[in-house]
């Protein structure tokens, strides 16, 4: 059963093809060229890396968010045009589970962190269920400055792991020890990979809890910037 798994939710692009027990090919890249460059020939890359034609495959599993509000309606539309031209189902995962994917081990939490813009970040703390060889969300999304991610994750019980990108745009507040509880993850475990929207998303790939297309939409948490700028400039119509 190949499937395409997408994550568009940063800068980061990222494509793979994997089957329900492999990963037969990732491609990703972290530089600053819009998903929209990039996005369609990562795809065909992927695709041809695995050696398996888009005919044959069987869903599609995308992030939906949070995290850029243009890279995730990117991503999604990209994934809903190939879910409709090829009969294919879509399922989903959220951003921040998908970067807990990079630490699916006992005793830690991992702290998913995404940048929501004015020094703030998209956060969830999850831990790994030995039982159900999935992610257990501990503290549900919430948007929070970074300075008081790290005072909460240094208060906590078990040793946190930080994933994402802010998380690395920040890492200079880990220094000297100042949060001992908190250890930044390794630059390759903080980025997203589609490879780990595969491992988020292979629960609801066997339980065939796929999403509808026709309502399906990005999780954002906030609003964009556009929209706040809107309603300050037109208060009369809010």
């Amino acid at each position: 059963m190949p499937i395409l798994a997408l994550d568009t939710s940063t800068t980061v692009s990222t494509v793979a093809v994997a089957t329900e027990n492999r990963i037969l090919s990732e491609v990703t890249m972290q530089l600053k060229i819009p998903q929209s460059e990039v996005l369609l020939q990562h795809i065909k890359d992927a695709l041809a890396i695995a050696r398996v034609d888009r005919k044959d495959i069987e869903a599609i599993a995308v992030s939906i968010g949070p995290g850029s509000f243009t890279g995730l309606r990117i991503g999604l539309t990209t994934a809903k045009m190939m879910s409709y031209a090829l009969g294919i189902p879509i399922v989903t995962t959220s951003s921040l589970e998908a970067l807990a994917y990079h630490y699916p081990v006992p005793n830690i939490y991992i702290a998913s962190t995404l940048d929501a813009q004015k020094g703030n970040a998209y956060f969830q703390l999850s831990q790994w269920n030995m039982d159900s060889q999935t992610m257990e969300t501990i503290q549900p999304v919430t948007v929070r400055s970074f300075q008081e991610i790290l005072e909460y994750c240094d208060a906590l019980d078990k040793p946190v792991y930080l994933v994402g990108d802010i998380a690395q745009q920040k890492s200079k507040l880990l220094e000297n020890n100042a949060y001992p509880n908190v250890h930044l993850g390794l630059p390759n475990l903080c980025m997203p990979r589609a490879s780990n929207v595969v491992e988020a998303t292979r629960h609801k790939l066997q339980a065939k809890d796929f999403a509808n297309i026709m309502d399906l939409e990005p999780v954002y948490i906030r609003r964009s910037e556009a929209e706040v700028l809107w309603e300050q400039r037109h208060p009369e119509q809010v």
